[in-house]
């Protein structure tokens, strides 16, 4: 035995039990709260606590004794701690529209009505009301995605990357998928196309080079062994310069004379012509339908605006077969999220999706729009810190983000904040620690704030935010 140990003695014998501690008020009123096999573990990790503090030299027989009066505010603290992980809301302010760490799209409102009516009850996800018989819970979504792209059938599942590996494995199991070099994209998470189609039974054949990949290259490549060609979407890069890459008009004619079909995933889940906001070059879904793909993957978190989740267009054979491949059970969307998605189509089929959906929104709001709000909360930041921050607004850009439009940048104005009495840096600290978080840029010794991304009605709690964060 050490000399610590023989030191901390009298101090480890006063600790009290487990037990003793459970019998205390402020304990059973936790327990009133929460299980008592819960209280009980909390109480152990405490008095745990306690013991390594007494081992350590770091407390003494007075610490001790003090630790039952201590006790409300040490399980305050473990409590915290056990539930500090918890998925709670941020303010975005980092101009970035699609935003992958802090969950993408957020919903439209009546999208969030939708899941919440779903989620809070029973919900006829697979009954047919009209027939009182079972139904499928495809049957929200298909008459929606018929009216968006004629002539197509269409089915959801949980991700963009289940889209892809139901549709390889049903179309191309343990046969031959042709892709250009170029495309082999990871799509993020590390989570990688040759992956993605080796789980899916599917075997890679690629052609071309990295930047130059042309029709021929797949001609050459087919043999016995094809089962479909595939092209897809660079969703978070682009390769400029000396390229080429075979269209997908070309590619669809050469699929179609071979007898295979053609996949693409295109990724974004764009549904509309978004050049009048600089985003020209932003494929459609329906445009590449209309090219000739047979099938076309894209998520439905991204441009599409609604929940995640992954959605197959195309020709109704191939359709068909994926909703009967088993691997369509273990992907399928649940009640939430198909209600959200209802919703989030609706806009699109009733041609709203700019007034009602917010990304689509906050991608179409001008920089004179977003300059104005930025020149008002400047001037109430002004008004409220006096002399602790220093403001301007300058010219900018947001960022589309999330794996769509890579290349893409919307102008912006920008809110620039410096604290007087602090770095940039540590107010950014600041900011991300507060309640609610705040996400933004620094810059040069700048703060920056594009309220692109912060939804007029949370300018109230913005404000508050940069406020008691400034030294």
């Amino acid at each position: 035995m050490g000399r610590e140990d023989v030191g901390s003695g009298p101090a480890l014998r006063r600790i009290p039990s487990v037990n003793v501690i459970l019998d205390r008020p402020e304990v059973l009123e936790l327990a009133s709260r929460f299980s008592r096999e819960f209280i009980t573990d909390l109480v152990r990790e405490a008095i745990d606590d306690l013991r390594r503090a007494v081992v350590a030299g770091e407390s003494d027989s007075a610490s001790v004794d003090a630790f039952e009066a201590s006790l409300p505010a040490r399980l305050d603290a473990l409590l915290a701690r056990r539930f500090s992980r918890r998925t709670s809301p941020v303010i975005n302010a980092t101009g970035v529209i699609v935003h992958t760490n802090l969950g993408r799209s957020p919903l439209s409102a009546e999208a969030i009505a939708r899941a919440s009516a779903a989620a809070s009850g029973y919900c006829d996800l697979e009954f047919d009301v009209e027939e009182g018989a079972g139904g499928s819970r495809q049957a929200h979504l298909e008459g929606l995605l018929a009216r968006l792209f004629p002539g197509a059938r269409g089915l959801a599942v949980n991700n963009n990357a289940g889209a892809v590996m139901l549709a390889l494995n049903t179309l191309a199991d343990g046969r031959e998928v042709l892709i250009s070099r170029g495309e082999l994209v990871e799509i993020g998470g590390s989570f990688r196309i040759p992956d993605v189609m080796a789980k899916s039974g599917a075997i890679l054949r690629e052609v071309g080079t990295t930047n130059r990949t042309r029709l021929g290259d797949f001609r050459a490549a087919l043999g016995d062994r094809a089962g479909a060609l595939l092209k897809v979407h660079t969703s978070n890069y682009r390769i400029v310069g000396f390229t080429e890459e075979a269209p997908v008009g070309e590619m669809a004619a050469l699929a179609k004379s071979s007898g295979l079909p053609l996949m693409v995933d295109q990724g974004s889940g764009n549904l509309l012509d978004l050049s009048p906001f600089g985003l020209g070059d932003e494929p459609t879904v329906r445009s590449v339908l209309e090219q000739g793909a047979d099938i076309v993957t894209f998520s439905g978190d991204k441009l599409l605006g609604g929940p995640q989740a992954g959605l197959v267009v195309g020709r109704g054979d191939l359709v068909a077969a994926m909703k009967s491949n088993p691997f369509y059970r273990a992907l399928r969307p649940d009640k939430v999220t198909v209600a959200a998605l209802e919703a989030t189509l609706e806009s699109f089929v009733a041609g709203r999706p700019l007034e009602e959906i917010p990304t689509l929104r906050m991608l179409a709001t001008p920089a004179a729009e977003v300059g104005r709000r930025a020149e008002a909360l400047a001037a109430r930041l002004a008004l409220s810190a006096g002399t602790r921050l220093e403001t301007r607004v300058e010219d900018g850009a947001s960022k589309v983000g999330g794996g769509a439009a890579p290349a893409c940048e919307v102008p912006t104005r920008i809110l620039a904040v410096r604290p007087r009495f602090s770095s940039a840096e540590s107010y950014e600290i600041a900011l991300r620690h507060g309640r609610p978080p705040v996400v933004a840029r620094v810059r040069d010794g700048w703060l920056l704030v594009d309220l692109r991304t912060v939804p007029p009605d949370g300018e109230t709690d913005l404000l508050s935010a940069l406020l008691q964060a400034a030294p």
